[in-house]
């Protein structure tokens, strides 16, 4: 189940946030939930990736949804948020194995509606995908159409959420047993599991235990009689 706290997303940025919090971030499995990833700690500080129309250009190369970084509106960037939360609260639904909000539905069905990009064949082994008129609107339209594919079907219960305590970043599980639990396992598990291998080690050294650590106290062995 997803963590029952959720902020609004906001725009400010923490002073004292880590280098490379604001970095976009993929590998969620799907590029809908890739999407979902422009948002970090959703459930404590909410921190806004997709800053600029800049920020979202490079999203869709990194998601391999343009060839190179197309022009973008700040309307543009505003729809794809509004469509980023719709995907967001559906996937809190799949966790929680409640229904989906309609509204949020019907908003990731029209973007859904809409032309995407037109696979095409560049050649033996190649292929390409041409966007139409407006390619960040059928980038979006690619994205959403993920989105219907994925909680339309069983794999929707295989979206889980992040297990590291400082991250909300939410993944598609893809191992044949269904047992990951991290949205990356060189970022949050190697971090989770040090920290976890550092309070062990350090936590009863901290707290000696008395009765192991006393001084024994000499015995005077009698002669058999």
């Amino acid at each position: 189940m997803a963590r029952a706290l959720v902020q609004p997303v906001s725009q400010l940025v923490d002073p004292d946030h880590e280098p490379g919090e604001l970095a976009l971030r993929y590998g969620a499995g799907r590029p809908c939930l890739d999407l979902v990833l422009t948002v970090g700690e959703r459930w404590r500080r909410s921190f806004e990736r997709l800053r600029t129309p800049e920020d979202l250009a490079a999203w869709l190369v990194g998601a391999k949804l343009a060839p190179e970084p197309p022009a973008v509106t700040r309307r543009d960037l505003e729809a794809a948020r509004e469509l980023r939360e719709a995907i967001f609260r559906i996937a809190r639904a799949a966790m929680d194995r409640r229904p989906a909000n309609p509204a949020n539905l019907s908003q990731v069905n029209a973007w859904a509606a809409r032309p995407d990009a037109v696979p095409q064949l560049a050649g033996i082994g190649r292929a390409t995908r041409v966007p139409p008129r407006g390619p960040v609107t059928a980038a979006l339209a690619t994205v959403a159409r993920d989105a219907v594919d994925l909680f339309g079907s069983p794999l929707s219960a295989r979206v889980h959420e992040c297990a590291a305590p400082d991250c909300s970043g939410i993944f598609l599980d893809a191992s044949r047993a269904g047992g990951r639990r991290w949205c990356s396992m060189a970022r949050c598990g190697n971090r989770t599991k040090v920290a976890a291998h550092r309070s062990r080690r350090s936590g009863p050294s901290s707290h000696p235990d008395p009765m192991r650590t006393a001084t024994p106290v000499p015995t005077t062995r009698r002669n058999p009689t």
